[in-house]
């Protein structure tokens, strides 16, 4: 017990140290994974896009990108970003740095997971598309897109999920989020196993909610296209 507290000593330093990891988490973790996976999601569409539609350079240099981003650790990416771009006099705060690494490692994932949805569109849907008179963007926007993006929700959402818990890499770059506090308060506290069980904690929760709620968009994505396929 510690003094003056009812509650055990290792519960009453979770709760006490429960508003600051929450605060990291919404201050840091959360606009980190947003923005990271709202920019990787436009980044892998234009990165699926270049693979299937572009010139053959672009492909190239499409394909390049997710080769390297892919075969490479998402740690060694942010340890480039923060630690080694500063040699090139390219210099860069923790959460920049921490963004941009996040949003390629994502944009190169979301870009195969796009590249194959949309191919699994069938062909007849262009086909269609054109007979009725619309461009190819307007084929891509009205048609493809649409039944695409059904089929994506379940990969891209297991992607979001997955990146609310690599966020904790950023620690390794001083970003203060979730992790590092945690790790900040074992350093004044001596108390890992507590405080790290605790962040993993959160960490499960928002993992929890989120899967919940991936659950929720998927039977919506599937009775409305059982709707659009009654009547079809």
């Amino acid at each position: 017990m510690s003094k003056g507290s009812p509650l055990p000593s290792w519960l009453n330093l979770m709760v006490e140290s429960l508003p600051n990891l929450l605060w990291a988490g919404l201050i840091f973790t959360v606009p980190l994974t947003l923005l990271s996976f709202i920019l990787g999601l436009l980044l892998g569409l234009v990165t699926a896009i270049a693979r299937l539609f572009a010139p053959a350079p672009l492909v190239a240099v499409a394909r390049f990108y997710v080769w390297v981003i892919r075969g490479t650790p998402l740690l060694v990416q942010l340890f480039v970003i923060f630690y080694g771009l500063p040699s090139l006099g390219i210099l860069l705060d923790a959460f920049p740095a921490a963004l941009i690494g996040f949003t390629l490692n994502i944009g190169a994932y979301s870009s195969e997971i796009i590249r194959a949805v949309i191919s699994s569109v069938p062909r007849g849907q262009w086909e269609a598309a054109y007979s009725i008179g619309m461009s190819w963007a307007q084929a891509m926007r009205r048609t493809i897109l649409p039944q695409a993006g059904r089929v994506a929700v379940p990969p891209l959402s297991n992607t979001f999920i997955s990146l609310v818990k690599d966020t904790s890499l950023a620690a390794a770059i001083t970003v203060p989020e979730l992790f590092q506090t945690a790790q900040r308060i074992v350093a004044t506290t001596y108390e890992p196993l507590i405080l790290y069980i605790e962040a993993a904690l959160i960490y499960l929760v928002m993992s929890s909610v989120l899967s919940a709620l991936q659950v929720k968009l998927e039977n919506r994505f599937a009775r409305y296209g059982g709707f659009l396929e009654a009547r079809a």
